[in-house]
């Protein structure tokens, strides 16, 4: 379930943020004054932008297991501006579809709702598991749209990233689980 921040998530997300395998695509761990500060980034993303990078709960228990949502770049790039779906799970959430469902639903909240002609995604080269939901979802990446990621420091093993498209007309057509088109 996608739902918005509360204090009680602070906790468990410093806990995920300080986790070396949850944050191995990214240059460091956060300390708890780093993650704070991430939830406070994020809920201003929803005042500026109406969306955001929503809380995620499992439904059956209300456990929160990360976060997953649209976000607006904050660094330029050749694609920029831009809108970028993208989640963070907690390491035991991972493997059942929590990313692929919640990214699912953002997705269609900014087609339906924002009014997004289009979405982005985009990782390090090596994040082979958020690049395989990246393509579930139905987004398409095409070569000559990596770039350096102008926040990573030059030589550094994550500089180098794919970026992943989708327009809301992708979005439409796209097949759904009855095999239908979506949309």
């Amino acid at each position: 379930m996608l739902r918005t921040w509360t204090p009680a998530d602070r906790e468990p997300f410093a806990a995920m943020n300080a986790d070396a395998e949850v944050m191995e695509h990214f240059p460091s761990t956060l300390s708890r004054r780093e993650s704070d500060e991430l939830v406070d980034m994020i809920m201003g993303g929803f005042e500026r932008n109406g969306f955001g990078l929503w809380a995620l709960e499992l439904g059956r228990d209300g456990r929160f297991i990360g976060f997953t949502g649209l976000s607006v770049p904050s660094f330029e790039a050749p694609f920029t501006p831009a809108v970028e779906v993208g989640w963070r799970l907690a390491r035991w959430a991972w493997g059942h579809g929590y990313a692929t469902e919640a990214a699912s639903a953002a997705l269609d909240f900014g087609f339906s709702q924002a009014g997004l002609e289009e979405v982005v995604s985009f990782t390090s080269v090596e994040n082979v598991r958020s690049q395989a939901v990246m393509k579930r979802l139905g987004l398409t990446h095409d070569p000559a749209d990596d770039f350096e990621h102008p926040r990573i420091p030059p030589g550094h093993r994550l500089r180098l990233h794919v970026l992943y498209r989708i327009s809301r007309q992708q979005w439409a057509a796209r097949p759904t689980e009855a095999g239908e088109a979506g949309g």
